[in-house]
């Protein structure tokens, strides 16, 4: 009987087509490794080589990291390179079980998005404005810079920012900016920007938390000014 190789499977079989369709949480141990070490041999296939190293390893992870290259170099289609590259894999599994989570920023307060943003625009010439994404307990999920440029203001695509939002599956959002005048009183464009974030925020249901004009040693809040 003929073998057939990953790339003669049907395309929502091969490995990495399902991680990208359905996450790497639903895939094998041995489809996992298979996307590492990229090919087998002409009698098998990746994942089956992958099967018969994990079966001799009574299907343990663990045990698997402790082989050594020339105990994985013994399977039929296993050179160093694929060896090297499985050992590296089950090495970064273990320092990452003892790594510990990464602590997000509390953005729950003007003060606190004015000490986060402060360092990045205290020495600015010119006006940044930035999104900062948040999920339900106000911990920050991602800064993007939406726009760079201008003395007086600088423009900002309310559409780009909705969509970093929902690519980031943000429940909250605030906005921020510069004013290299270190006038932290808004402009009339600020306030236009600020309805249009609002608008757009509440038509995604996101909750827009704040928006913070940012001055080296003072800032300006909406929120705390009673006007969102």
């Amino acid at each position: 009987m003929v073998k057939l190789t990953i790339n003669q499977w049907a395309e929502e079989d091969r490995p990495r087509e399902k991680l990208m369709r359905i996450g790497a949480e639903n895939l094998s141990n041995a489809e996992l490794l298979a996307i590492l070490i990229g090919s087998g041999s002409p009698r098998q296939s990746a994942v089956d080589l992958m099967k018969e190293v994990l079966s001799d390893c009574k299907n343990n992870l663990n045990t698997l990291g402790k082989m050594s290259i020339q105990e994985l170099e013994k399977y039929k289609g296993m050179g160093p390179a694929k060896a090297v590259t499985i050992l590296a894999a089950c090495e970064l599994g273990k320092r990452r079980q003892g790594a510990r989570a990464e602590e997000r920023p509390d953005l729950g307060s003007a003060t606190a998005i004015y000490e986060f943003m402060h360092p990045k625009m205290q020495d600015l010439d010119v006006e940044e404005s930035w999104i900062l994404l948040m999920n339900q307990a106000y911990k920050l999920i991602k800064a993007v810079k939406l726009s760079y440029g201008g003395i007086s203001e600088t423009a900002v695509d309310v559409r780009i920012a909705m969509k970093e939002a929902l690519l980031c599956n943000a429940t909250i959002l605030a906005l921020a900016h510069n004013h290299p005048s270190n006038n932290a009183v808004p402009s009339t464009m600020d306030d236009r920007l600020t309805q249009r974030i609002k608008h757009a925020a509440e038509t995604m249901r996101i909750y827009f938390l704040d928006h913070i004009i940012v001055t080296d040693g003072k800032y300006y809040s909406y929120r705390e000014s009673g006007r969102l």
